[in-house]
């Protein structure tokens, strides 16, 4: 792969190429990437859409919108530290091409902000109830008339993949969805396969799939466009990773493993004293033990201690990445940057107590069982009412139920596989107290 062509500037229905030399420098289009996810409703939904904790009544408790936000603000910095590091060992880029270390940033910045606008509502178990309601529930009986990958896209239901639909999918009178830059798309996709087969190999690109077969040609156009390594050919395609998609990724797993903890914190979960040892064990080499100690209060100090060590984990980040350019760009890159972290043992440390108190808490579990209940009602009732009338068999109720429905949403004048996971797609759009409010209806617990 090469960073000319990684970088592209095109836009889905685009006839001429753009070049970076033509771009008006107040208006990057990498940047109206950015403008355009943030003015997007699938991004003002996450504002009311699970992080850790779902349907958290207190104000300090990170939702996806706000975990979006510093993730995105983390994934600038990344860029741009290693944009002017990959400019420094190739300076073509700059001389001939006219890329700047803030076109790195804002690659970056805006891959992340949008790196959760798929996830449906209630955290990752959204997904799986989901995905479990077709593989084990009632949607169990549609599988007979879908192909596996088909099959595969619904029960094994991905954000991801949801998110590369949301911003590309066409409309009526609206082509290519946001109309994202190309290169804005690579970094966005962390796991360039279709649903099958499933983790054919170790590589971190093959843990999940980026794509629905809805959108699998525009996603090949993609790649293609961006010079990917194609990694399986045939019927199951597959591609290596935009190389940012590690910073992408990098800027995700920096703020989650730091502010789920913290979050941790500030809920009670985790006792300050013991949560703040393993954060200065992570901040030792930059902690400055005077300042830290003329703080009286546990805000003031885990935020210096929160700063501390996302800087910490960030610059590390960037060196690994530098370190590991040319396996990143030839493909063979198997593993997250902070895996090869020198922090790794501390930031191991980190997740297993969120994941123990946290992750597994007793308040996190119960509003999980509810949310599985939610969805599983919600797909259960309109799918039901959407099929039988794309078989002319709707009841009265059945009409009432789809006029609910967003009016993109409302066809049965397609595939079955289409109306699914469309319905799979609408549900994921809802945010926790949509998804509460809707289920209270359609029960009629609420009128």
């Amino acid at each position: 792969m090469n960073w000319e062509q990684l970088l592209s500037l095109k836009r889905q229905g685009d006839t001429h190429k753009r070049l970076r030399k033509e771009q008006d420098e107040t208006r990057l289009g990498f940047e109206v990437d950015y403008d355009r996810i943030i003015f997007s409703s699938a991004f003002r939904s996450l504002q009311d859409k699970t992080q850790v904790i779902p349907l958290s009544k207190t104000d300090f408790v990170h939702t996806r919108l706000t975990h979006s936000l510093e993730v995105s603000v983390v994934g600038r910095s990344l860029g741009r530290i290693a944009g002017k590091k990959i400019l420094e060992k190739h300076p073509y880029l700059s001389e001939t091409h006219g890329y700047t270390f803030n076109d790195f940033g804002a690659i970056v910045a805006a891959a992340a902000l949008s790196h959760d606008i798929g996830n449906p509502p209630f955290g990752h178990s959204g997904e799986k109830a989901i995905g479990e309601y077709f593989k084990t529930g009632n949607g169990k009986n549609y599988k007979a008339q879908l192909t596996k990958k088909e099959y595969q896209d619904i029960i094994d239901f991905e954000g991801n993949a949801n998110g590369f639909k949301i911003m590309t999918e066409s409309r009526q009178g609206v082509a290519g969805g946001l109309r994202l830059s190309y290169g804005t798309l690579g970094a966005f996709m962390k796991y360039p396969k279709e649903s099958l087969p499933k983790k054919a190999t170790k590589h971190i690109a093959d843990k999940k799939f980026g794509f629905f077969q809805s959108e699998k040609a525009f996603f090949n156009e993609v790649a293609e466009e961006l010079g990917l390594v194609q990694t399986r050919k045939g019927e199951d395609i597959s591609f290596s990773r935009h190389p940012l998609t590690y910073l992408v990724e990098a800027a995700d797993d920096i703020c989650y493993t730091i502010i789920d903890f913290e979050d941790g914190i500030n809920l009670g979960l985790i006792p300050e004293d013991y949560a703040l040892e393993y954060l200065i064990k992570l901040v030792k080499n930059s902690i400055n033990t005077k300042k830290y100690n003329a703080m009286a209060y546990k805000e003031d100090r885990l935020s210096y201690l929160r700063a501390l060590a996302i800087n910490t984990l960030l610059m590390d980040a960037v060196n690994v990445f530098i370190a590991n350019e040319e396996a990143i760009l030839a493909g063979t890159f198997d593993v997250s940057l902070l895996d090869k972290s020198a922090y790794k043992a501390q930031i191991a440390d980190i997740i297993q107590l969120s994941v123990a108190k946290v992750y597994q808490s007793q308040e996190v579990i119960e509003k999980e069982i509810a949310g599985y209940k939610i969805i599983s009602d919600i797909l259960d009732v309109y799918t039901n009412a959407l099929v039988r009338k794309k078989e002319g068999n709707a009841s009265n109720y059945d009409v009432l139920l789809i006029r609910t429905l967003p009016e993109f949403y409302q066809n049965t004048t397609t595939t079955l596989y289409t109306i699914l996971l469309n319905t799979c797609c609408y549900v994921a759009s809802l945010s926790d107290s949509a998804a509460v409010h809707i289920h209270n209806k359609i029960m009629g617990k609420q009128l």
